[in-house]
């Protein structure tokens, strides 16, 4: 069973609500991402992914937008001093709080302190996470996969822009049973080298015999032979999102499984009808042993 966190009265289950916690009592403090993950009480890598698959968000993102948020607020107090509000918001300049005031709200901070009011700027509020968001899961099945070949088109990605994979796959649609050595008709969608800031790279692609006479266009990536945990997700594939959100956020924690350092990514199955979107997916995590 997962462990819970009782603050104030409220019960925090998720890695997910401990972190938002955390963020929310640390407005006006210095914190790290190593830190706010600790709290969570899982590795920086799984409150990244689960982070930013429950709220669309990386986690310092979304530290930096709600301190930017509570600066514009504080800014329309009478007696508020700029380099002050700057300071508490985490800048150690007054230049510096200005750039990144102006580059997400597009004014600058002194425009708000002379107009008194944020009403013509977008404020980040502080998100809470829905428990009815969670899916029912398949049982999952352990499997030793083996190494694989995959060549696709790749873009990097945050958690912020991940809304252009589908038009990726469109894109890659073109090149599925026509990548010269290509293997079978299964597609793979492959998460890979997340940062700390929390980008990843994605690829759309197909597995291949070899690299030899790929075309110069597509990206090419090697995934181990590991351990896996295979989830398996059927239906439509606007019901993935909820698979992926209750695996990262319920089913790892509880599981005391940690992920390994490798891609991870979804096999779509040959009965899956991307002109529709229905079909099995497969969602496959490495896990350490």
């Amino acid at each position: 069973m997962y462990d819970t966190l009782v603050l104030g009265g409220w019960t925090l289950v998720t890695p997910v609500e401990k972190a938002l916690w955390l963020i929310e009592s640390r407005l006006d403090s210095e914190t790290s991402l190593a830190e706010i993950a600790e709290a969570a009480g899982v590795s920086r890598f799984h409150l990244s992914r689960a982070f930013g698959v429950a709220t669309g968000h990386s986690v310092m993102s979304y530290l930096r937008r709600r301190r930017l948020s509570r600066a514009a607020q504080r800014l329309t107090e009478p007696a508020s001093i700029i380099l002050n509000v700057a300071l508490d918001a985490g800048y150690g300049s007054h230049e510096a709080f200005t750039r990144a005031f102006r580059d997400q709200f597009g004014i600058t901070p002194e425009a708000v302190r002379a107009q008194g009011h944020t009403g013509n700027i977008e404020l980040v509020a502080a998100i809470g996470v829905d428990s009815g968001a969670f899916a029912e899961l398949e049982a999952p099945r352990r499997e030793i996969g083996e190494a694989l070949l995959i060549a696709g088109l790749g873009e990097r990605y945050s958690f912020e822009t991940n809304q252009g994979i589908p038009f990726q796959w469109q894109r890659f649609r073109p090149y599925i049973g026509n990548v010269p050595g290509q293997i079978g008709g299964t597609t793979y969608g492959v998460c890979c080298n997340a940062d700390a800031a929390g980008s990843f790279e994605y690829l759309a692609g197909v597995a291949v015999a070899n690299f030899a006479d790929v075309p110069a266009e597509l990206r090419r990536i090697r995934i181990p032979g590991q351990e896996y945990v295979v989830f398996r997700h059927r239906g439509h594939v606007s019901g993935l999102r909820r698979c992926v959100y209750t695996i990262w956020n319920r089913w790892l924690p509880a599981s005391g499984h940690e992920i390994a350092d490798s891609p991870d990514f979804e096999l779509y199955g040959e009965d899956f009808d991307s002109t529709v979107g229905t079909g099995t997916i497969e969602i496959w995590l490495p896990i350490r042993t």
